[in-house]
This record gives structure tokens, sequence and C-alpha cells, in this order.
């Protein structure tokens, strides 16, 4: 099952807008004050709202980024072909997919628009390591979007690993696309395109943002 993949920039942003917990388990207080932070400068700074892509992936690298557990989401999305990685080749992956979703999160700062996200409540089992925090995207006129975040913890605290967005999630969205280039190109081969595609975005979004 495939979903719209012009859907993930928005949601990436607006699944985790306005968290409202009087006692939050601690994933869903982290991911509260962390959406608290970043919509608080959003709505200050209109260079962000403007697209401006310095300032934008700044924030996504210093605000949300840290709260997501990059090595298992990649060994999740390069699925079976993880354990034929090099170690070489595993951190250059970590590295391009890392920038995938910093650009991914770069778009979803420009499309957000005061939606209302109704988060549903947590009950955690002690001693959990693992959670879902289920969230559902409200907007006026539009049908209703559910966000999951799969968090796990961590030595370093709670972590994101996955999101599914209406059901699908977005490492086996990455995951069917990249089994398909690296069945074609080898892992180097799918390396070498995701270092292209980020390249190539980055430039373009350099040249907007200069326009």
């Amino acid at each position: 099952m495939k979903t719209n993949m012009a859907l993930w920039p928005g949601v990436l942003l607006l699944s985790v807008s306005t968290l409202v917990f009087a006692a939050a388990p601690e994933p869903e207080a982290l991911i509260k004050n962390t959406v608290e932070e970043v919509l608080a400068v959003i709505k200050q700074d209109k260079d962000i709202r403007a697209g401006n892509q310095k300032k934008v992936v700044e924030l996504v690298d210093a605000k949300v980024l840290p709260h997501f557990n990059f090595t298992r989401m990649t060994q999740l999305a390069v699925g079976k072909h993880w354990r034929t990685a090099t170690p070489e080749q595993k951190k250059s992956l970590e590295t391009e997919f890392r920038n995938l979703l910093v650009r991914t999160y770069t778009k979803a700062f420009t499309v957000y628009r005061d939606q209302v996200v109704e988060v549903k409540p947590v009950k955690m089992a002690e001693g959990a390591t693992e959670v879902t925090v289920k969230t559902v995207i409200l907007k006026p006129g539009s049908s209703s979007i559910p966000v999951n975040y799969e968090m796990e913890k961590t030595a370093d605290g709670w972590k994101v690993f996955d999101l599914a967005i209406e059901g699908v999630s977005l490492v086996t969205n990455y995951r069917n696309s990249f089994s398909e280039k690296i069945q074609q190109m080898g892992i180097d081969g799918l390396i070498k395109s995701l270092a292209e595609n980020n390249q190539a975005a980055t430039k373009a979004g350099a040249k907007a943002g200069n326009k």
C-alpha cells in the first residue's frame, strides 16, 4: 500500500502541532515542548515563513532532528540490505537519509497554516521502552489525517524511529524505493543517487532563496 508522497512534507510538522496534556508521559511531553519551541520561532521569524532555506535548515537541525534515531530509521528503510552494507556504507546511508529528511522538513515549514492537532491519550506500561503516540490533524473543510509516531527509549532519551501517515509508515515507503534502487545499482548506487538528489535540491533551494 502506498500513500501520496505529497502529503509527507506538510504532515511531518503538522502532526506534532499542539499537544496539550496536564501530565503527559515523557514521549508526549518531549514532542509538545519541541513543537512549542519550533512554532514560536516560525511565528516570529518572517524569513522562515518566506522560505529562507538557511534559517529553516538551522531550525530543523537544532530543534527537530535531535529527537530522531537516524541509525534505526536508516536501518529500517534500507531493510535486509543493511546486513550486507559495510560500516562505511552504513555511515553514508545514514548521512544521506538524514539529509533527505532535512529537505522534507524544510518543505513542511512553508505549508503550516495553523491546523489543529488532536493527540489521543496514551497509556504506557511501567518500564515500556517503545510507545506509539497517536495524533490526528484537523483542518476545516478537509478530511482528518491520522499520524502515529513510533518512539523508543534510548540511552539518550526518547527518540522517534518511524511515523505513519494514514496507516503508512515513512520508513516503509522509503524501503520500497530504496530496495528497487539497490537491486538496480547496488548500495553504492543508492548512496550516489541520494547524494546527487540532496545536492541538487540544496542548490535549487539556495537559488530560490536568492531570488
